[in-house]
Order: structure tokens, then sequence, then C-alpha cells
């Protein structure tokens, strides 16, 4: 199958999703969490539902300021605070209960220091930086090419860039937040990206050692046996995916659904966005040596 003659539509999807989600990072930014920003973060059951403004509205009237309130599923509400004592803690609880007329169960509670904040972003751009550099390198070396390497970086910055503009938008429309967990699903989504990457790559050099031939059919052929094993795996991993995030409870969801998006982004970009890549710099590497 002819993959690489839509290889610029490929690009144009690629380039259209990545432009909504920077839209959206442009002009609502991110949701950070109580990870980066400082500050209390807690849940509690109720009995009955409540409305949130009503919670609001009580909290700050016993002088503690609220960041948030978010409504999640079966009666429970997560509220975020600036950071608060134990005192402060239990004054919540207090309030809860008489707001809400009756029991309130604690399901979780978090409080962050404001210093962790800008070390964490600090140490988070140093992780991505070293790790896009070693894929960088590691690639480069064994291909023996460096735009073997830059292609696949590029392909993992593809990714990178989706699940960023991904979470701008359920930010802003679902109260997504930025915290530890989508730190530890960014870094594994460059590592399964490239993965899928090194394994279209392989099969393009030993059909390049024991068939010849250029760039673009060798491509078409890599990409063509590798669909059905890349489908496969990538399939198996969307599963569990998919039934942690409908039954995963509320901790994790967002990791899950983090590491569900970069899943079905590294398996897209490994096919059609780093092999489209490589092909089109090959042919204008070939066509600035003829001229």
């Amino acid at each position: 199958m002819n993959f690489m003659k839509y290889r610029i539509v490929y690009l144009a999807i690629s380039a259209l999703v990545i432009g909504v989600g920077m839209f959206g990072l442009i002009k609502w930014g991110l949701n950070f969490g109580v990870d980066f920003t400082g500050g209390a973060s807690l849940e509690y059951k109720f009995e009955k539902d409540i409305s949130t403004e009503a919670l609001k509205g009580k909290i700050e009237e016993g002088g503690i300021e609220v960041t948030a309130i978010q409504e999640i599923s079966g009666g429970a509400y997560l509220i975020k605070l600036q950071t608060i004592s134990q005192e402060g803690r239990q004054k919540v609880k207090s309030i809860l209960e008489s707001t809400s007329g009756g029991s309130v169960e604690e399901l979780r509670f978090e409080n962050v220091g404001p210093s962790i904040g800008p070390e964490l972003i600090k140490k988070t751009f140093y992780a991505l930086a070293i790790a896009t550099g070693g894929i960088l390198l590691w690639v480069s070396l064994q291909f023996k090419s460096i735009k073997f390497g830059v292609s696949a970086v590029l392909a993992t910055l593809h990714d990178s860039l989706v699940l960023i503009g991904s979470f701008a938008l359920l930010g802003h429309f679902f109260g997504a937040e930025i915290d530890f967990l989508f730190v530890t699903a960014a870094l594994t989504i460059l590592s399964f990206s490239v993965h899928d990457t090194i394994v279209v790559y392989d099969r393009i050099r030993e059909s390049q050692k024991r068939l010849g031939g250029n760039m673009y059919e060798l491509a078409n052929k890599a990409v063509t046996q590798t669909m059905v094993r890349s489908l496969n795996n990538s399939f198996t991993i969307i599963f569990m995916l998919v039934a942690l995030v409908l039954l995963g409870g509320t901790t994790i969801k967002w990791f899950a659904i983090a590491l569900l998006i970069g899943t079905i982004s590294g398996t897209y970009s490994s096919p059609f966005v780093a092999v489209p890549l490589l092909v089109t710099w090959d042919e204008l590497q070939k066509k600035f040596k003829r001229t």
C-alpha cells in the first residue's frame, strides 16, 4: 500500500490537531494542580447533592479562600484551597457538614507547599530535555544518520504537543489538572512513541541492506509490514487505559486519560509523522545534492 503518497495529508492532520491545542494553550493556559502551585486539595463525599456555589460561599464565609470546587461523581466534590493547617482542615469539614445537613466523608487530603511548584516545573523541563537529547543521540548513532534521530525526536515532540494542547482544552472545559502524574505520563509517552518509530526504522534499514531501493519505496514497505503489529500492540494498551478511565476512580482518571491520548498520538505519529518526515528529508537532501 502506498502510504507515503498521502504524507502531506498526515502532516496536515497533525498540524491541525496541534494548532487547536496551541490555541487552547495560548487562550486559556494550563490548569496547574497543587503539585505545581502549592495549596490544599480536599475530596469529600456527601450523602446528597449540593450546589458548588453554596459550598464555596459557606467556606469563604468561614474565612478560607477557595480556589475551585468541582463536582466529580457519586456525590463526591473536589475542593481546592490555599494551604491550610489541620485546624483549618477540621474547620472546612465542619462547615461542609453544617451546609449539607448530614455526614461528610473525607476521601482525600493533600497539602503542598508553594516552594515545590517552581522546582517541579524546572525539573520537568530538565527531564524532557534529557530524554529528548538521549533519544536524538541514540537513534542517530544506531541508524548512523542524523535524519533518523531528528525525525524520531520531531515525532515525540508532536506527541508532547498533542498531549499538552489536549490538556489545555480539557483543563478549560472539564477541569483537568497538570500534576505529578501528568509529568509521569508525558515521560512515559516519549518512550512509547519512539519505540514504535524504531520498529519501523529498523525495518527500513533491514530492507535497505537486503534489497536496496529509494527511501520512498522502503518506507512504504516498512509501514505496510509493521502496521498490523503496531495496531495490535496499541489496542491492547488502549483497551486497558479505557477501562482505567471508566473504572479506575478519580485519583488516576486524568493520568489514564493522559496515557490514552499519548498512546493514540504515538500510534499515529510513528508511521504517519516520523516516517513521512524521514522520506521528505531524504528527498530534499537528494534534490539539493543534484543542484
